[in-house]
């Protein structure tokens, strides 16, 4: 298991690919009651900027999460995601791949037995163009949390 004190700046991962489905688009308005027409309606989308229908925004950063989730580490949970940027819109047919890259280690403030790590997360389409950014935080457990050292925060 991964412990805080095991994450290092600059490390990074990259995820499987997948291709976006129709499928994905219409169980994603279901769950979540998002019927907008820019995603359902095929004849209105093409009478828009686009041209054709454009999969949600919450659905690409799902699917996105999904894919670099890996292994779970018990030690870790997600503590939210700041600087959500929707950059390009994913079409149905489009492939989308993640990669994360570790950007901050630091100290949690209320919780001298964990810490927090931040990672930037882009997703880009096919032609290798971004689509999606965010930075994704996570508490993570000390391996000692009696020892609690300090850890210097490092940003971008």
């Amino acid at each position: 298991m991964t412990y805080l004190e095991d994450y290092a700046i600059g490390s990074s991962r990259v995820s499987y690919s997948r291709t976006v489905t129709e499928a994905d688009i219409v169980a994603h308005a279901g769950q979540t009651g998002d019927f907008y027409p820019h995603h359902m309606d095929a004849e209105f989308a093409r009478t828009q900027p686009f041209g054709e229908r454009i999969a949600h925004g919450t659905l690409i950063l799902s699917m996105a999460v999904g894919m670099l989730a890996g292994d779970i580490n018990v030690h870790a949970m997600s503590y939210g995601y700041d600087r959500v940027r929707f950059i390009r819109p994913v079409f149905i047919g489009d492939t989308i791949r993640g990669k994360a890259q570790i950007v901050a280690v630091r100290d949690h403030a209320k919780r001298p037995g964990a810490g927090i790590v931040e990672e930037n997360l882009e997703v880009t389409n096919q032609r290798d163009e971004i689509v999606l950014a965010l930075t994704k935080l996570y508490i993570i457990d000390r391996r000692h949390p009696a020892a609690a050292p300090q850890i210097q925060e490092e940003k971008r």
